[in-house]
């Protein structure tokens, strides 16, 4: 993984100081809460509902041992002992006090690790495929091509005050695991000829007015990638709406635009661009290769995994993906146990896999969009005593992709943005599925849940999605079906008329029932949708 330099180091270093000097400036008054505000969020401090919220950056979802250890040592000294793990492959903690948020920058500092650019109307956090370097259907390992992203969009002079906030992730496989058809730049690293370069696509994203990126590019050349992605950002910075918030995606640009008309602005900015020389030299982009290398893996010894232990053979066949060095696996650690939180995880359990990955990942892991964690590099041989250890830790849950590997937001219970609760309705839809024989039965089903419109449980790209929504004062929540934010990408349909709390439960029910009538042979839920359509649907929830 990719380790700072001075130059990174002396940014980091300033920032917190910078920071500390704005806090301690509010803190006395010397500075309005107005003031303020765009200050803390530049460094990833929001006011929520309760207390402060810092959202920790974690560059494409790539961390070591070090970094994971730090945040399970913040969560215990400045917080209450969680953290949350998002959908952006990030960190949030919620009961963060203002006067102690310069200290956790610093201690951040201190493993190569901050919050800067985590919010506000710039590039956010580069995301990237959490199986990357492991995976064997990559065509190579994206992480590279993300890392140049971020050190290009890092306090980038011409994109630091965009129209609205800017999201890029990046795979190399055409099973698309990061949702990328739903970020506003979307970038897929294909080869054609024996060259490498890139699907550009641009324009998706949730919200209010949720839309999957329309393809702008079908290939562009390594050599250019870089260009061609600031020729999308420049001609986005130029038109994207400033005078209206609901207006201001490149979602929205591109819609009015067309996708050819904006392809042949893109088209003509990239030329000049191009002639800019900003693409780095090859002696550079080799460094940054060169932190990506392959592990020191070991020849396979040709053993299999023990498969005696039922409770292991389920979470081997449930949780466990092929790698592409015989003799690996890859290992996905839910964050989502009945009646937990998804995506949280205590201070002992960060540390708990802060250890795993030092002694059987080569000291790697990663944050997945799924909100949930991977150790990327286990053999074979150890997968058993790492299993054992994270069951005895509360971690092993075999239901990765199975309904109740919810995500969700935080909603009502912190967001001060939300009109509803998430967390009570994923862990009583988790509670009503909560056995694991059924869950199976229904297979691959991704259920995914916001409390508000603007969607940071991502449900307009769930199987199932479940929007939370203010009805005259009460709670309501709307059923929608039919989304998918993999390489299949499609927005969910609203059933109908929404549902109480308990009302929303007996709804999810309802139309795993209908599938399960429906389905024909290796039918996912989403396939027997999109063959039946919605009706049979509607028709049970509402008669």
């Amino acid at each position: 993984m990719y380790k700072y330099d001075t130059y990174d180091q002396a940014i980091v270093d300033s920032r917190v100081e910078e920071f500390r000097d704005q806090v301690k400036r509010r803190l006395a008054g010397q500075i309005t809460e107005d003031q303020f505000k765009p200050l803390r969020l530049m460094n990833g401090l929001y006011l929520q509902l309760h207390a402060y919220m810092l959202r920790v950056a974690v560059p494409y979802g790539t961390l070591d041992g070090r970094q994971m250890r730090m945040l399970g040592y913040i969560a215990r000294k400045y917080d209450r002992g969680y953290g949350h793990f998002t959908t952006r492959q990030n960190i949030q903690y919620n009961w963060i006090k203002l006067e102690d948020a310069p200290d956790i920058l610093a201690d951040l500092a201190t493993v190569e690790m901050h919050a800067i650019q985590t919010s506000g109307n710039c590039i956010r956090n580069i995301s990237s495929d959490q199986y990357a370097g492991a995976a064997a259907d990559e065509v190579t390992d994206p992480r590279v091509w993300a890392e140049l992203l971020r050190q290009w969009s890092t306090f980038h002079p011409e994109f630091s005050y965009l129209p609205r906030k800017f999201k890029i992730a990046v795979i190399a496989a055409d099973e698309d695991r990061a949702a990328m058809r739903l970020h506003d730049i979307g970038i897929q690293l294909v080869e054609r000829d024996g060259q490498l370069g890139g699907r550009i696509f641009v324009g998706g994203g949730m919200g209010r007015t949720p839309m999957v990126a329309p393809e702008i590019k079908d290939f562009v050349t390594a050599a250019d990638l870089l260009s061609y992605v600031e020729a999308c950002l420049r001609v986005y910075n130029r038109y994207g709406r400033r005078d209206n918030i609901y207006k201001a995606r490149i979602k929205i640009l591109i819609h009015e635009l067309g996708a050819d008309e904006y392809r042949r602005q893109v088209e003509e900015e990239f030329a000049l661009v191009k002639a800019l020389g900003i693409d780095p030299p090859q002696a550079e982009f080799d460094r940054i290769s060169a932190f990506f290398a392959p592990p020191a893996f070991v020849a396979d010894d040709g053993v299999a995994a023990d498969r005696s232990d039922p409770d292991f053979a389920v979470w081997l066949d449930q949780n466990v993906k092929p790698h592409k060095q015989p003799g690996y696996a890859i290992v996905n650690i839910s964050l989502k146990p009945t009646a937990g939180i998804p995506g949280d995880a205590s201070a002992d359990q960060i540390d708990l896999m802060a250890d795993l990955a030092e002694r059987y990942s080569f000291d790697e892991l990663r944050v997945t969009h799924a909100q949930n964690i991977v150790l990327p590099h286990v053999r074979t041989a150890d997968l058993y005593t790492v299993w054992q250890a994270l069951d005895a830790a509360g971690l092993a849950p075999a239901n990765l992709d199975l309904i109740s590997d919810i995500i969700a937001c935080p909603g009502l219970d912190y967001c001060s943005l939300a009109n509803a609760r998430s967390i009570p309705i994923a862990q009583k839809i988790a509670e009503r599925f909560s056995d694991l024989g059924r869950q199976r039965e229904l297979g691959e089903l991704k259920l995914k849940i916001s409390g508000c419109i603007n969607a940071c449980g991502h449900h307009h790209a769930g199987h199932i999605g479940i929007l939370g929504v203010d009805k005259k004062g009460t709670e309501n929540y709307q059923l929608l079906l039919g989304g998918s934010g993999a390489e299949d990408a499609s927005l969910a349909r609203i059933t109908g008329p929404g549902f109480d709390e308990d009302g929303i439960v007996d709804a999810v029910e309802k139309v795993t029932n209908v599938y399960l009538a429906s389905r024909e042979d290796g039918e996912r839920f989403l396939d027997t949708y999109r063959r039946v359509g919605l009706d049979p649907f509607k028709e049970a929830l509402y008669g």
